[in-house]
């Protein structure tokens, strides 16, 4: 069971998302508890003000430490790690998702404005971007890191191998996939999928799973070490593929 406690002044944009589908299930069999909190309400100002405009002038207003610093010291816990929403962040992927997954509680810092007074960073473990785009709040990618680590859970998925095959886990993005009917407007599903051959399957769906990775997103194979039977798949895909070594 994992508890994430998400910091945000729009608590009501995720209602959406985690009353429908895998989130939905996750909350309903308690493997996943998710905590919103409106930081607004931790504000001492009159009004709630909860930004103020930067000192030395400039465009925008920023968010003041005061309030995000009482949320979350009289909301989370502790136990398990603050997580700053900020383009300024470590771009997210799988590997982070993974540890994430394994903290028992995990706390979102959603921005909003202009962006945070520095001393906010002090708050948080990590600071994390989900891609090079600027977005009007953090709740968007908070939603992103939750559906991504909640997938992790165990229990969550309906089948136990059902992440272990997604893009990006082993490193490369996932081989093609076909279900009924065998025919449809003139496709076939490749005859090696329905032959029973396991062993042929496995090794069609390497090759079809590094022949992806190398057509579409080619940098991810910097990262891979690769085996011998890899480095042979491989030659026969830039055969195949009239790729060269250039």
């Amino acid at each position: 069971m994992m508890d994430i406690y998400v910091f945000t002044l729009f608590p009501e944009m995720f209602k959406g998302v985690l009353e429908n589908s895998m989130l939905k299930i996750a909350r309903e069999k308690s493997s996943l508890n998710i905590h919103l909190i409106n930081f607004r309400e931790f504000s001492m100002m009159k009004h709630k003000n909860v930004d103020d405009s930067p000192y030395g002038g400039g465009a925008g207003m920023l968010l003041k430490p005061d309030p995000i610093y009482s949320a979350v010291e009289s909301i989370y816990p502790g136990g398990g790690k603050i997580v700053l929403m900020t383009p300024q962040g470590k771009k997210y992927d799988q590997n982070m998702a993974d540890i994430l997954a394994k903290e028992d509680r995990l706390a979102i810092i959603c921005g909003h404005y202009e962006g945070y007074d520095e001393r906010i960073r002090m708050l948080a473990d990590n600071e994390i971007s989900i891609g090079d785009y600027i977005l009007t709040g953090g709740e968007i990618p908070a939603m992103v890191i939750i559906d991504s680590v909640a997938r992790l859970i165990p229990g969550v998925l309906g089948e136990a191998e059902s992440s272990i095959h997604d893009s990006y886990t082993n490193g490369l993005l996932e081989y093609p996939q076909y279900t009924r009917p065998r025919n449809f407007r003139g496709m076939e599903v490749p005859e090696v999928l329905i032959s029973g051959n396991h062993k042929q399957i496995e090794r069609w769906r390497r090759k079809e799973s590094l022949r992806k990775t190398m057509l579409r997103r080619p940098e991810l194979l910097e990262k891979i070490d690769f085996n011998k039977e890899d480095k042979v798949i491989i030659e026969e895909i830039k055969i195949e593929e009239k790729i060269t070594n250039d």
